[in-house]
């Protein structure tokens, strides 16, 4: 009977278990290992590669957003102003002192009409010499305290008081 070299850290097999041995790699494992390390090293560094791109896209999302909450909070800031302007613009006394400058005068009294198609009261005329109805501060102020005897024109016919 002819021996078969043993193999190297295999003991010589028989039977059923030779023929199962055949479907074992024999020296082909330490050569099997490099494309796989190669594989797991190149997921890995592209896989790190891939983490710094999302971090950096992130972080230039944050100073977006930054710039754009900064952008709402000066556009807010503005309206709010120009919303004060408005305000101050649309107050009454505002109103009145802009129309008289622009030479308007107070209304007279107005007249209705009904349903039925009559006219309801008597309509006045607008004339300058009406008083406001809304009074400036300015004249609210002298309108309502009492003239100063220094102020007071005096008719030559008047008699002076403590005569």
């Amino acid at each position: 009977m002819t021996r078969k070299p043993e193999l190297k850290g295999r003991p010589e097999l028989r039977g059923r278990a030779a023929r199962l041995a055949h479907l074992l790699p024999t020296g082909r494992a330490q050569a099997a290992r490099t494309p796989f390390v190669l594989l797991v090293v190149v997921l890995l560094g592209g896989g790190l590669i891939g983490l710094l791109v999302l971090n950096s896209a992130l972080s230039e999302g944050a100073f977006h957003l930054d710039d754009l909450q900064r952008e709402t909070k000066e556009l807010t800031d503005e309206e709010q102003a120009l919303q004060r302007d408005i305000d101050a613009y649309s107050a009454p006394d505002a109103l009145q002192r802009r129309a008289r400058e622009l030479g308007m005068v107070p209304g007279g009294d107005p007249a209705f009409l009904g349903p039925d198609g009559k006219v309801k009261g008597v309509p006045g005329e607008a004339s300058p010499a009406r008083a406001p109805l809304v009074l400036a501060p300015e004249a609210l102020a002298t309108a309502t305290a009492p003239p100063s005897p220094q102020s007071a024109p005096r008719s030559p016919h008047a008699p002076t008081p403590g005569r």
